[in-house]
């Protein structure tokens, strides 16, 4: 699932804000700042490489979809040369008719799309209902019992979930109500109207009630609740209830699949936009926007060919998409996958880790985001992941990556971040992250689907400057030259006075560094050169 962050922040709001600056003033000190010193150092890296030339590579973005006409990510979209356009015929034979920028998995021939989604919980409570409703456990067998505990499992998180967003649901259009009514509130309490933010802060209640009112009327004035923002939380709820966690919505009617088979290859269409294509566009902006154009942020590779495989809905994708858009990548040329999405629940676990060992086998990098429940992921699974329960050893081409911030002081790691020190391997910006949105705009976005990105984006920057090195060696050069905060004490994602060692938070505890990867590789390369 390509999860939105929401903040818990307001103790008026029972569910929170969501975080996401969209068409409002952007500090100056956030546009591009993940390029920069207190970011990856990506700039400097680049001075390093100015007398040198680059090759092509291509990136796999498994996500909700790209907008292609994108103004910044003109030139930027893989094309399918062997494919001739709009023929209704499969030209190159690779399954795909009119694959000219990649499939969407996520649709079928007629054109239609899905874009709301189950969440596997959902799906799992609704598969074993079938098998479990009104028995009793007693007379179940030991494999059953298992199954069962599953069931219950499922059944407990899901009917809590439902609970919870539709108290939260009936709340909002109060709080919407709230927004005007509130200067009146302060006003007759601290005796102004007309108050500034230094006038909040200076005030100091004593009641639950009124440091309720003081902390919602901060958070209007700085400009995180406005009508248009609690709107966009309406709408995340009502999916929440209406498609995430509602057990009767047939997520997969429209496709015509059996997502629980893998042979059944035969479906959706070349519409890789699709119906909401926000979170893949800030994606694939981040790894390849256009450089030193003033539009936007910069993306982090300069020669980039953006896949763009739609396979990620609003609410959890199906393993099935995952694994065959995975084999579709690496069949048709990508080096580089990015996979910003995730989920708590797996059912066809093998599968997937099936088509990540062909990924493998080829040389592809798998980049995978963390998630951001702020949990640790070495006890909390986050599916997909590098080592299964049923692994011996984990998968050398892949990357699980958490988000980090420009404050380095104590909150490097995002509030959000997953993190975990076998499961998560390096960090990399993830907090207050601008770039391209659908209809040629801009929006800030957090997350370690933010991070991800940024780091397939370094590997594709290596590999095209330096394409002597394996794609094995650069992943292990983007690990060594992670710029340590090993020793620093940071605050625990999740937490707001607990701290520890950041070294704790991931294998390298580090923040990956362009700059320092840049100097490795030409040291590598010219090692290489020199045993020839």
């Amino acid at each position: 699932m390509k999860k939105r962050i929401i903040q818990l922040s307001l103790s008026i709001f029972a569910f929170g804000i969501t975080n996401l600056l969209y068409g409002q003033s952007l500090d100056k000190g956030v546009l591009n700042w993940y390029n920069g010193k207190a970011g990856m150092e990506t700039e400097a890296a680049y001075k390093l490489l100015k007398k040198r030339k680059s090759n092509s590579v291509v990136v796999a973005v498994i996500d909700s979809g790209i907008h292609i006409e994108h103004k910044d990510l003109e030139g930027k979209i893989w094309v399918n040369s062997d494919e001739i356009p709009n023929n209704g015929v499969d030209d190159d034979k690779n399954g795909y008719i009119d694959d000219v920028n990649g499939w969407n998995f996520l649709g079928n021939a007629n054109g239609e799309n899905v874009n709301e989604a189950c969440l596997e919980k959902t799906r799992i409570l609704r598969d074993l209902s079938k098998k479990f409703d009104g028995i009793d456990p007693e007379t179940l067998s030991a494999t059953e019992k298992e199954e069962y505990a599953l069931y219950e499992k499922v059944k407990g998180e899901v009917q809590a979930e439902y609970t919870n967003y539709s108290s939260y649901l009936e709340q909002m259009d109060m709080i919407t109500m709230m927004i005007d009514q509130v200067p009146v509130m302060v006003g007759s309490t601290i005796g102004k109207t007309d108050y500034t933010l230094k006038d909040l802060e200076k005030w100091n209640p004593t009641e639950e009630q009124m440091i309720q009112l003081k902390d919602f009327a901060i958070a209007i004035e700085k400009g995180e609740v406005t009508k248009e923002i609690m709107a966009e939380q309406k709408t995340q709820l009502e999916q929440m209830v209406n498609y995430n966690l509602n057990v009767e919505f047939d997520d997969r009617a429209v496709i015509g699949d059996n997502p629980h088979d893998f042979t059944d290859t035969k479906y959706g269409n070349n519409n890789v936009e699709g119906p909401e294509a926000l979170h893949g566009t800030h994606v694939g902006g981040i790894i390849g926007a256009i450089r030193g154009n003033n539009l936007g942020g910069d993306g982090v590779a300069d020669n980039v060919k953006l896949m763009v495989l739609r396979a990620v809905p609003n609410g959890d994708e199906q393993d099935k998409d995952i694994a065959m858009a995975v084999r579709y990548a690496v069949d048709n040329g990508a080096q580089v996958i990015n996979m910003s999405f995730g989920k708590a629940y797996s059912v066809h676990q093998k599968e997937v880790y099936e088509a990540f060992k062909y990924a493998d086998s080829k040389g592809v990098l798998l980049v995978h985001a963390a998630g951001n429940d702020n949990a640790n992921i070495d006890t909390d699974p986050n599916y997909p992941t590098s080592m299964y329960s049923f692994q011996t050893k984990p998968l050398d081409m892949f990357l699980t990556i958490g988000a980090s911030t420009r404050m380095t002081s104590d909150k490097l790691a995002a509030t959000f971040s997953n993190y975990g020190q076998t499961k998560v391997d390096v960090f990399a910006p993830g907090h207050d992250i601008y770039n391209s949105v659908p209809q040629s705009d801009y929006a800030k976005l957090n997350g370690t689907s933010m991070a991800a990105p940024m780091v397939a984006g370094v590997a594709a920057l290596l590999q095209g400057y330096f394409p002597t090195l394996t794609m094995k060696e650069i992943k292990e050069i983007i690990l060594k030259s992670a710029k340590s905060y090993k020793g620093t004490q940071q605050l625990m994602p999740g937490s707001t006075t607990d701290k520890v060692d950041f070294s704790t938070l991931s294998v390298t505890g580090g923040v990956v560094n362009v700059k320092n990867a840049v100097k490795m590789c030409m040291a590598l390369e010219k090692e290489k050169s020199v045993k020839k």
